[in-house]
């Protein structure tokens, strides 16, 4: 991650508003890290999950690394789907989407869907600026299409 977002006094992982820069400080993502490092099966979308935000924290050998020990996955298929998700830029999911992707597969990606506010990846990690952009374009241009009708 770039230094841009970072004082000279403030540790590299800390934030005004509490995000953290550091993977392990989303429990969501903590718990899809010692999966994937004990090598669980995370299922599909638990590797799109965590490609979709690991992507702005870890580089792109560290993913392929991790994601290559899943069943059925090869470096190269794993190499393709974060080639996949950067190309499509996707955004970081949303809990609601995090909720509805467990609920076709049989690993929990958020491993407690019942306590709210949990697993939401955006109050718990501070995602580079253009992320913040991306969605508020969205939005915008949501807005705007609707008004149209």
């Amino acid at each position: 991650m770039s230094q841009t977002h970072r004082t000279q006094n403030k540790p590299a992982n800390a934030t005004d508003d509490g995000r953290s820069e550091n993977l392990r400080d989303s429990p969501m993502m903590a718990h899809l890290l010692d999966a994937l490092e004990a090598r669980t099966d995370i299922g599909h979308y638990g590797c799109l999950t965590f490609v979709m935000i690991a992507r702005h924290f870890l580089p792109e050998n560290k993913i392929v690394d991790l994601l290559s020990h899943q069943p059925d996955v090869t470096a190269e298929d794993a190499h393709g789907l974060v080639v996949q998700v950067k190309g499509h830029n996707y955004n970081p999911p949303k809990r609601e989407r995090i909720l509805q992707w467990q609920s076709q597969q049989d690993f929990p990606i958020c491993p407690t869907p019942d306590e709210p506010g949990t697993c939401n990846v955006y109050s718990e990690l501070r995602f580079p600026d253009d992320i913040y952009d991306h969605i508020n374009d969205f939005w915008e241009a949501e807005a705007s299409h609707k008004s149209e009708e």
